[in-house]
Order: structure tokens, then C-alpha cells, then sequence
């Protein structure tokens, strides 16, 4: 009877963990959408500023001020050698993202996105030298097909949305290999990433926002209509970003996995189907299908690596060039930024 009580709770902890994650993500996108299109506040880096500003504020909050998780230590020098490097494609990789927002609709946005296990193998192939199982490759047949029939029949193509959206995804795939070999040795989670990341960010990203964005975010506090609704909405946007990375560490937690796969790629539908009923974006029969297949190429790959993760250590592996290093005798998994994917 106990047993089966503590199941119960386990799988209801595991829900709610996954709605709180979908809630906060989908909540964030669409905000995001909102702030461009609704709000005529056309600045996605400003927007990512304050992004980063709240998420650095909360993470310091969580650590610093309420001690709900423990700082992980990081030497100063590593902050500068190791920290610093990531904090760079990791603001480049959400700027990209906002950019993307601007021009092209959720739907769109986040059917591309989900061309990030292709980048990440591809670049770990082509980069690392990293053999991969035939499975593997196989899997991303149907990702690039689906993300193929979705960009030609895309009905609000914009190809300045798309080469944002498109670059957004190598910039997630190099930040999660980045994340192999510069944080070697450190074991982050969301909270603790963000923490170090997040004020690196704002001070590479604040300069170049103020140059170029300046002038046209004086112009709009000026000349928008409903000011202080509108200010909430950004600065709100920029707590739930924070949220979000909680949400993804509470998720992590309580999730196996696979399940963790198969919520992450429902999540994108959740985001298409929530963004389509507030903005009525149009979306083709083929462009739905072209999506559909995007997903189930997502869940299969994560199958896939599901499985391979679980053979044995002793396992018979085909490298295409011999190890030069010590790191390199290390036999990397495919990697995707599922866990690292949503953050601010």
C-alpha cells in the first residue's frame, strides 16, 4: 500500500514538474511574440538585456539571499578562461532566438529549433571527429525533412527570421560541445549556470544594445501610448525567463530521461498550438505535417540515444581518428542542449 502511494506521488510529481515547465516556456515564447508584434517594441536586444538582468537578480536571490541551492565554486581564473567563453555563444545563442521571434512566428521559430540535434551531430562529427552509430544518422533523416516541408511551405517565410532561428540552432549546438570541454570538472545546474552566465552576458550584450537600440527605445518610452502596461509586460517577461531556468531544474529532477525527451518535443507543440490560437498566424496543411514529422524525428532520436547511452561501458566503439589526448580517449554521447535549451 505504501509502495504503491509513493508511485502515485512519483508520477504526479513528475506531471506537474512537466505542465510547470510547459507553462513557464510557453508563457515566455508567446510573451516574447507579444512584446514584438502587440507592443511595437522591435529591440530584441534590449529585450534579451533585461532578460539577463532579471535572471542574474534571481539566480543571485535563490543562492545568495534565500540559499535555496548551494553556490558550485568556480576560481576566478576559470571564470575569465572557461565561463566567459560560454556566456558568449550563450548570449549570442538567445539573441538569435528574439531576433527570430521578431520576423517569423512561433510555430516557425519552433519547428527550427528542433533542427538542433542535427547541428549538434553534425558539428560534433565534423569538429570533434566523432563517430556516431548508423541509428543516430538515422534518426535525423526525418528532422531535416520535416524542417525542409516547414520552411517551403511556410506561409509567413521571412529569410532574415530564418537565418536567426537557423543560427540560433548552431549556436546551441556549439554552446552544449563548448559546455564538454570548457566546463570540465564542474557540475552545474540551471540555477548555478545561470548565476555565472547571466552577468556575462549583460555586459557583453549591454554596449552593443545601446549603440544600436538606443535611440529607437527612447523614441518608443516617448511615444508609446500605454507605457507602464507595456514596461510591466517586458519586465515580466524577463521573471518568468528566470522562472524558467528553475522550472528546468525542478524537471530534471523529477523526470526520468526519456520522459524528459517526450515532454520536451510535446512542449513544441504545446508552443505551436498555444501561439497559433493568439496570434492566428496561418499554417498550411503541409506546414503542420512538415512540423509533425520534425517532432517524431526529435522523439526518435532521443530514443535513440536513449538506448545507446545504455549499453555497456565495454562496448566495441569505431573511432575515425585515434585519440590525441587524454580527454579525447572519453567517448562523448550525441549531445543536445535539452537541458540548457530554454534557459533565460
Amino acid at each position: 500500500m505504501e509502495e504503491s502511494r509513493l508511485c502515485q506521488w512519483t508520477v504526479i510529481r513528475s506531471l506537474l514538474a512537466v505542465l510547470q515547465w510547459w507553462g513557464f516556456n510557453v508563457t515566455v515564447v508567446v510573451m516574447n511574440k507579444w512584446i514584438f508584434q502587440k507592443l511595437d517594441f522591435k529591440f530584441p536586444l534590449t529585450v534579451s538585456c533585461v532578460h539577463f538582468i532579471c535572471s542574474a537578480i534571481g539566480a543571485y536571490t535563490v543562492i545568495k539571499v534565500l540559499k535555496l541551492k548551494p553556490l558550485i565554486a568556480v576560481e576566478t581564473e576559470d571564470r575569465w578562461k572557461r565561463i566567459f567563453p560560454m556566456s558568449f555563444v550563450f548570449c549570442i545563442n538567445i539573441v538569435l532566438g528574439n531576433v527570430s521571434l521578431r520576423y517569423i512566428p512561433v510555430s516557425f521559430m519552433q519547428t527550427i529549433k528542433s533542427f538542433t540535434p542535427a547541428t549538434t551531430v553534425f558539428l560534433q562529427w565534423l569538429v570533434w571527429r566523432k563517430s556516431f552509430d548508423w541509428r543516430i544518422w538515422a534518426s535525423l533523416i526525418p528532422i531535416v525533412g520535416g524542417i525542409l516541408l516547414t520552411s517551403v511551405t511556410e506561409l509567413s517565410f521571412n529569410m532574415l527570421g530564418f537565418c536567426a532561428a537557423l543560427f540560433g540552432c548552431l549556436a546551441t549546438s556549439t554552446k552544449t560541445i563548448l559546455a564538454e570541454s570548457l566546463l570540465h570538472g564542474y557540475k552545474f545546474d540551471s540555477i548555478n549556470t545561470v548565476y555565472y552566465m547571466a552577468p556575462f552576458a549583460t555586459m557583453i550584450l549591454g554596449v552593443p544594445a545601446l549603440l544600436l537600440e538606443g535611440n529607437g527605445v527612447l523614441e518608443w518610452l516617448h511615444t508609446h501610448e500605454t507605457l507602464v502596461p507595456s514596461l510591466t509586460i517586458i519586465f515580466s517577461s524577463g521573471v518568468l525567463a528566470f522562472c524558467l531556468n528553475f522550472s528546468i531544474f525542478y524537471v530534471i529532477h523529477s523526470t526520468t530521461a526519456v520522459t524528459f525527451n517526450v515532454a520536451g518535443n510535446l512542449k513544441v507543440a504545446v508552443a505551436v498550438l498555444v501561439s497559433w490560437m493568439i496570434f492566428r498566424n496561418p499554417i498550411s496543411g503541409m506546414n503542420a505535417v512538415g512540423c509533425g514529422v520534425t517532432l517524431v524525428g526529435c522523439t526518435f532520436y532521443g530514443y535513440i540515444r536513449h538506448l545507446l547511452s545504455q549499453q555497456l561501458p565495454g562496448a566495441p566503439r569505431t573511432p575515425r581518428t585515434p585519440p590525441k589526448t587524454p580527454r579525447g580517449r572519453m567517448e562523448l554521447h550525441p549531445l543536445v542542449n535539452d537541458k540548457l535549451d530554454d534557459k533565460v
